[in-house]
């Protein structure tokens, strides 16, 4: 079966209650994210609990998942937002980079308010990768919303693993400059996207 058609049914049958839905999509989401999570946190105990949380929201969340964005898209914009908050609150001291970033994302806001601006950075992230060229596009989705290694990732699209890196370091960058020239006046929350690019 189709992998996109058996994720629409996972994320349908989760948004139903469906906890075995919930388990497939952790199951093939967990490893990626928790990598995602380690490279910001540099402490296994504290990437563990961020993301514990990071999938806590996604089953409270369930109702409001849209079927037609990828979950791997979701997760990863969520665990770098909370990733963020925890380097904020416990290892503030530690971090150089994110001393001038704006006080913790979502800790402060009503949940209209946090909804809001998750949208606005999945929003701004599916457009920047939208306009990337169609090979960095796909290195860019394989690697970071499907968390497939750059092995993985070569062999399916038949290049090699030097070039996967590379189109992914292009298209880190290309994201980031998308960011910062289309969206200045939404800088402080767009951040997000450019720190956790900044970082893979």
């Amino acid at each position: 079966m189709n992998k996109t058609v058996t994720e629409i049914e996972e994320i349908v049958a989760m948004s139903r209650g469906d906890v075995k839905a919930f388990n497939a999509l952790y199951a093939r989401y967990h490893k990626p994210v928790h990598a995602n999570i380690l490279k910001l946190i540099d402490n296994r105990e504290l990437a563990t609990e961020v993301l514990q949380d990071v999938f806590l929201s996604l089953w409270q969340n369930r109702f409001k998942i849209q079927v037609d964005r990828p979950v791997g898209g979701w997760l990863f914009v969520v665990s770098y937002n909370k990733s963020l908050n925890v380097l904020r609150s416990k290892l503030k001291e530690s971090v150089a980079y994110i001393a001038n970033y704006p006080e913790e994302i979502y800790a402060e806001e009503d949940s209209s308010i946090q909804e809001e601006i998750f949208n606005k950075q999945m929003e701004i992230l599916e457009e920047a990768v939208a306009v990337l060229p169609k090979r960095k596009r796909e290195v860019f989705k394989l690697c970071r919303y499907e968390g497939r290694t750059k092995e993985d990732v070569a062999d399916l699209l038949g290049l090699s693993p030097q070039s996967v890196a590379d189109y992914l370091k292009q298209s880190n960058k290309a994201i980031r400059e998308y960011v910062a020239k289309q969206y200045p006046a939404y800088a402080e929350r767009s951040l997000v996207i450019v720190f956790l690019l900044a970082n893979l």
